[in-house]
């Protein structure tokens, strides 16, 4: 396995520019969780959740990448919410991920990255961002966020792209301390919660129909 990712050359960079920089050195032939643990650390865990959500915001589907990456982001939410260092299990840190069929999908991802940079404004609206409460609620918005990025929808359009979107808008505001981002955040977290309610309810009135027209 290649060398982790020098991250110290694009620490002051713009965001965009860190990520790019990341994605442009990942390994050639595989990576781990726990290597870009190593190489982001605990204070760069939220520029780690958005480079870990690219993926899902593009229609590429990489087989056990939503597993994986879900159950990170919520461990990541998880540790901001009680305050402790970011742990993670053996099995899930020390897991090879593909960077061959990452690292297009990482680079395609980043057009959102962009425009996001381009929405966000540092300090907007701080209400939601600063203080105790906002952050606990926060905070738990992030972890459901995560939670509905693991739901097995993955098989259904905009299952992991509504949570994904709603998981980099939480990060960048985080980091921008942009309550305007955090605010989107939490209204597509309602709109994943909105579409996958239509996708529960429309799948139980389908096999209600089979069934009615079986028994028919």
């Amino acid at each position: 396995m290649s060398q982790n990712p020098d991250l110290s050359a694009s620490g002051s960079a713009p965001l965009g520019e860190q990520l790019a920089y990341i994605i442009e050195n990942l390994p050639q032939d595989s990576l781990s969780l726990g290597a870009l643990l190593d190489a982001f650390g605990d204070e760069g865990l939220l520029l780690l959740t958005i480079l870990l959500t690219l993926v899902f915001l593009i229609p590429v589907s990489i087989p056990g990448v939503s597993t994986v990456f879900g159950a990170a982001i919520l461990l990541v939410g998880v540790s901001r919410l009680i305050g402790r260092p970011l742990w993670l299990p053996a099995r899930l840190k020390d897991r090879a991920l593909p960077a061959d069929k990452l690292r297009p999908a990482l680079s395609a991802g980043m057009v959102w990255v962009n425009r996001m940079e381009k929405v966000s404004r540092p300090h907007r609206l701080r209400r939601l961002v600063d203080g105790r409460v906002p952050g606990l609620v926060n905070n738990c918005a992030f972890i459901l966020a995560a939670l509905l990025l693991m739901a097995p929808f993955g098989f259904v359009p905009f299952s992991n792209t509504l949570p994904a979107l709603a998981l980099l808008l939480f990060a960048i505001g985080f980091i921008q301390r942009d309550g305007g981002a955090v605010l989107l955040g939490h209204l597509a977290n309602v709109g994943t919660i909105i579409y996958f309610g239509v996708l529960i309810g429309g799948g139980g009135a389908a096999v209600r129909e089979l069934y009615s027209r079986w028994m028919g």
